[in-house]
């Protein structure tokens, strides 16, 4: 993501609520602060976001139960979209999970390389993707489950676009530049 120099790394202190309110013109739709730091929702986005065929949904903020123990949240999934007819549900079970994202922040890093995938890869989910900031640009690591023996394998790493296939064609743009007149 090309950030222009007010967004990054923001003010001293980071980010307020109430500055959400006064962001220059042509900002992206879904900004979103999380502890002092905006986070753009670019893979969200009902238009330039990932569009997945009609049985599948994209969805945040849910976690997957992969076992008594383990109840990650990914910063995305998709899932069948079936499994969003009970508005009740606060967990997803793996096999109704297509694919996760994780967006890398420093305070977790290591848990979104590391630990998450391979709780991901043995619960059976087939795509992973793995979202990082390189030189303020958006840098995306895509995976598929290689059956045989439960683990990912990389299928790519996409700068300033991400095309791929997760079961369906994907085709982002990451550059937030074009926003940013």
């Amino acid at each position: 993501m090309a950030l222009p120099e007010w967004f990054y790394p923001g003010p001293p202190g980071g980010w307020t609520a109430d500055m959400l309110d006064h962001l220059p013109p042509g900002t992206p739709r879904h900004v979103e602060l999380i502890d002092g730091a905006l986070m753009v929702t670019l893979l969200t986005d009902r238009d330039q976001g990932i569009q997945p065929p009609s049985h599948l949904a994209v969805a945040r903020e849910m976690s997957i139960t992969l076992g008594p123990r383990q109840r990650p949240e990914p910063d995305v999934l998709v899932l069948r979209r079936e499994a969003l007819s009970d508005l009740r549900r606060t967990w997803y079970r793996p096999e109704e999970v297509h694919l996760v994202v994780e967006v890398v922040s420093p305070e977790s890093a290591e848990r979104d390389r590391l630990t998450k995938p391979i709780k991901y890869s043995n619960a059976g989910i087939r795509y992973l993707w793995r979202v990082e900031q390189e030189d303020q640009h958006a840098v995306a690591y895509t995976f598929e489950l290689e059956p045989s023996v439960k683990a990912y394998v990389p299928t790519g790493i996409h700068r300033k676009r991400l095309v791929t296939y997760a079961g369906f064609d994907v085709d982002i743009d990451l550059d937030l530049s074009q926003f940013m007149g």
